[in-house]
């Protein structure tokens, strides 16, 4: 009985730690986040891709993606600033857990990635879907984009809450789930993501 206690006592610590330090991440990426409109242009884009999409007259499904260039562009710039403005928080701080054990970054800095590597490496890879480095099809091209914004959300929450939630608020919010995302994203953009999330 007495070790039963101990393991929940356990279990209500680590509970508490992980809300406090999920509280202090959270606010951290909501205060570099808060000065730019990410959310709105990944929403327009989302939403008019899904419109082109199931657009039948070619004419109007080419002129729906034409009118995402804007957004588009502007996601790719803000994104850029958002990447530049968190390189600059400290190392500590930028630390995603790779399991939802707190103090395991202490511990080990091989159970972390570098939040700051993985901005950069959404914001190139968003950077050459919208520029379309790979001249594909519209169609593909914005599967392409909206795997690299999908991707970059799934990191975002991982770095707030966990990856367990994360996975299941892109399946939630985009019917996604987390490898099909990594399927449609650059091939730069899934070789270096994987490699600083596995390595």
């Amino acid at each position: 009985m007495e070790y039963l206690t101990l393991l929940l006592l356990l279990a209500l610590a680590v509970h508490l730690l992980n809300r406090r330090a999920q509280g202090v991440r959270t606010a951290l990426l909501a205060g570099h986040l808060r000065p730019l409109q990410i959310e709105q242009h990944m929403q327009r884009i989302t939403e008019g891709s899904m419109r082109a999409l199931a657009e039948t007259d070619p004419q109007r499904q080419a002129q729906i993606w034409a009118g995402l260039g804007d957004a588009e562009q502007r996601l790719a710039q803000d994104f850029q600033r958002l990447a530049d403005a968190f390189a600059q928080v400290p190392a500590p701080q930028a630390r995603v857990l790779k399991l939802a054990l707190p103090g395991l970054d202490q511990l080990s800095p091989r159970t972390t990635f570098d939040m700051r590597r993985a901005l950069r490496i959404h914001a190139e890879g968003i950077e050459r879907a919208v520029a379309n480095a790979d001249a594909l099809p519209p169609r593909d091209r914005a599967f392409r984009l909206m795997g690299e914004m999908f991707l970059m959300q799934h990191t975002c929450h991982w770095f707030c809450r966990s990856r367990m939630i994360a996975n299941a608020r892109m399946l939630a919010q985009h019917q996604t789930p987390y490898t099909r995302a990594l399927e449609a994203v650059g091939a730069q953009t899934r070789a270096d993501y994987l490699a600083l999330v596995q390595g």
